[in-house]
């Protein structure tokens, strides 16, 4: 299928990597869907974009919410009939606090949006690929280094990268027999709102505080762009894209 018959949604699209994945993808040629919390940053995607109503749709969703979820999805297909791509985004932190101040209510904040929000917009991404005509699609889901190796006061988030992992693995598993491929990128200081306090300086595993390097988000863009563009009988599994002197190989 080409990229102009290609349809994706894009959690999380309203800032940062979202936002440049939908303008690549756009630019590309996919039709596409962006969704977040908040309209006003959606519609600014689009607006950017200087893309037609026809090729891209804002739909607000909250991705802990399942109705907001099954919503979101409704009104995907009957705008555009199916999905080929879910770029699953959208995530959030908690503060770096020492793990013995850690409230169960932020760990809980992170898990219900990295970890749940993930599986039920894979689960419903998956429903619709499995009975779709061609039958099929691609989820892509937004890993971290942390997945691989945590920063100090971490704990929510480097749990939920983990978990996410699992939950590519066994989505690229137990889709093989309807078509639907899932792989996972592995993202290091992609130059966002969430990652800006690493200009002004993080905590090393050894208690300094350091600046560390950023990238800019367009080549993650990119990235995501060329997992989604490979065939359905090829998939890339894992790939990690991060800014090349930040202290990851070697961390700890």
């Amino acid at each position: 299928m080409s990229e102009s018959n290609k349809v994706a949604l894009i959690t999380g699209g309203g800032s940062g990597i979202g936002r440049e994945t939908a303008l690549i993808l756009l630019k590309a040629g996919y039709k596409v869907v962006v969704s977040g919390r908040r309209r006003e940053l959606l519609e600014e995607t689009l607006f950017l974009s200087g893309t037609p109503n026809q090729r891209a749709i804002a739909l607000p969703m909250d991705v802990t919410k399942p109705d907001s979820v099954r919503n979101t999805f409704f009104k995907l297909t009957e705008k555009f009939k199916r999905l080929d791509l879910l770029f699953n985004n959208a995530g959030i932190n908690a503060p770096g606090v020492p793990f013995e101040e850690l409230t169960f209510s932020q760990w809980k904040a992170v898990v219900d949006v990295n970890l749940n929000g993930f599986f039920l917009c894979a689960s419903e991404a998956y429903k619709l690929m499995k009975e779709q005509r061609p039958q099929g699609g691609r989820i892509i889901n937004n890993g971290s280094i942390s997945a691989h190796a945590p920063r100090p006061e971490s704990a929510p988030y480097t749990a939920t990268k983990h978990a996410v992992t699992g939950l590519t693995k066994s989505l690229s598993l137990d889709g093989r027999k309807y078509n639907i491929c899932c792989g996972q990128i592995d993202i290091g200081n992609a130059a966002s709102d969430m990652t800006q306090r690493m200009a002004r300086g993080v905590k090393q595993a050894t208690g300094e505080i350091s600046v560390e390097p950023l990238m800019d988000v367009t080549h993650v863009a990119e990235s995501v762009l060329h997992m989604a563009n490979l065939p359905l009988e090829s998939n890339i599994q894992f790939l990690t894209v991060m800014a090349s002197k930040m202290p990851f190989v070697g961390r700890g």
